[in-house]
């Protein structure tokens, strides 16, 4: 089996015959062709065959209201007592609807919230606490904000299926329908764009000793085989997001590769997410750690996902990347008010 990784570009530089990326300002003209066993090579993007063709290159279709020509920011709020980066200071309803209308005025586009820790080492939360500290919070924000595009970080259905009833629109399931099969049926039936991560494990488990034949292949075949489950259980691809799950269960040489090679997953004719924001990884690099002050590490490798195609960043640091992708923007001749 052939796998095609266009090789990404941004700016007006554009030669004759090469081709949009995902309906994103990146472009290719060549793209690397990789197998399994076997050496890759470079080939023209002239020469793709369809419909790999297609994949790559087909506008995605709008997000939840959200058109997809440019990047959207997510913006997290984690209303748990322990995640790994701001465990414990939104767990207060109050300062959690607090920090909801801050994420959105700082220029978020959708507010991602998560009632369980999924941090390494973090254990699983009952469904009936998941929706106690999830569920009013929405419908608090909805009412407060009624144009916010809000998402539910969760792997279990009926605090998706609540989440939905209170005023979410949009399914966000780090386990790909893995850990509850009903998430699909959930998805199908509310006919709402759905996420699916991949991750080796669970979170429990996942940093104690991931292993891959080859990461960024294997990922990528993951992925595919969840799409290919949420397309049997009625849900179109083009209400589909892939992430590759940086962190969950990766090292950190694996998280820099699936990076390296974030625009192989185009081919899977879906939107990107990446999430990278102030992930250890990014700590053991740069040796900072308290995940707090990840914020530049973040903002560096959310630039490079822009690059290379990528859909929507999901950040903890909503205006220093607002900000960031601005200047990139205005950089790369993309914003027409500085060209």
């Amino acid at each position: 089996m052939a796998y095609y990784r266009p090789i990404a570009w941004i700016g007006p530089d554009r030669p004759d015959g090469a081709l949009p990326l995902a309906g994103t300002p990146a472009w290719f003209d060549h793209v690397e062709v990789l197998y399994r066993g076997a050496p890759g090579k470079v080939i023209a993007a002239a020469d793709l065959p369809e419909p790999a063709r297609a994949r790559l290159t087909g506008v995605r279709a709008p997000l939840a209201g959200l058109t997809l020509d440019r990047a959207r920011i997510m913006g997290v709020l984690n209303v748990t007592p322990d995640s790994f980066s701001d465990g414990g200071w939104y767990h207060d309803p109050g300062k959690a609807a607090d920090r909801a209308g801050a994420i959105l005025a700082e220029g978020a586009d959708i507010l991602d919230i998560g009632g369980e820790s999924t941090r390494p080492g973090a254990a699983e939360v009952p469904v009936e606490e998941e929706m106690q500290r999830t569920v009013p919070l929405i419908g608090a924000i909805t009412a407060a904000h009624p144009a916010a595009v809000i998402s539910i970080d969760t792997r279990k259905a009926p605090v998706g299926a609540a989440a939905l009833e209170a005023g979410a629109a949009m399914l966000n399931d780090v386990a790909a329908f893995t850990f509850d099969p009903g998430m699909a049926d959930l998805a199908a039936r509310a006919a709402v764009p759905v996420c699916l991560m991949h991750a080796q494990g669970d979170p429990a488990t996942m940093q104690e000793d991931p292993r891959y034949d080859d990461v960024l292949l294997d990922v990528y075949d993951f992925l595919a085989d969840r799409v290919a489950a949420a397309e049997a259980a009625g849900i179109p691809r083009d209400r589909i997001l892939v992430d590759p799950g940086i962190g969950f269960g990766k090292t950190v040489a694996h998280n820099l590769a699936l990076i390296r090679g974030l625009s192989l997953f185009h081919g899977l004719g879906c939107a990107v997410l990446l999430g990278v924001s102030r992930k250890r990884f990014i700590g053991t690099v740069s040796g900072e750690e308290i995940a707090a002050n990840r914020g530049p590490g973040s903002v560096a490798v959310a630039l490079e996902g822009l690059r290379q195609g990528v859909h929507v960043l999901r950040v903890h640091d909503i205006a220093e990347t607002c900000q960031a992708v601005a200047l990139w923007r205005a950089v790369h001749g993309l914003d027409d008010r500085w060209s």
